[in-house]
């Protein structure tokens, strides 16, 4: 497949399904965040220039609202077979479980 996507993910969590690298494989450039997704990290992370920000920890939810402070248009995608805490459940574009739609299609989606 070409590179013609031009859409850019920061990723933050644990990726044991392959997220990251079935986006990639759909042509998004992916950025990983490994530890805490803070402030400072997401910033290293280039989140200014995301276009999506793809959560795979619900215990880190409270960087969605970090990352949307720094990209007010980022859509944010929660992939995670936990449920989201309430307060982050409004902020979220997309939750899906990974137990309900595989990596691949998951990342078809987002890329398109």
């Amino acid at each position: 497949m070409s590179d013609t996507n031009d859409k850019v993910a920061v990723l933050t969590g644990p990726d044991p399904e392959g997220l990251g690298d079935a986006l990639e494989a759909h042509g998004v450039s992916v950025a990983r965040i490994d530890g805490t997704a803070n402030r400072p990290a997401l910033e290293d992370g280039g989140i200014g220039e995301a276009d999506l920000f793809v959560l795979t920890d619900v215990g880190h939810a409270t960087s969605i609202p970090v990352a949307l402070d720094l990209a007010a248009d980022l859509r944010v995608i929660v992939y995670a077979r936990e449920s989201l805490p309430e307060f982050a459940k409004g902020q979220a574009d997309l939750l899906v479980d990974p137990g309900l739609l595989d990596a691949d299609t998951v990342a078809e989606e987002l890329a398109g």
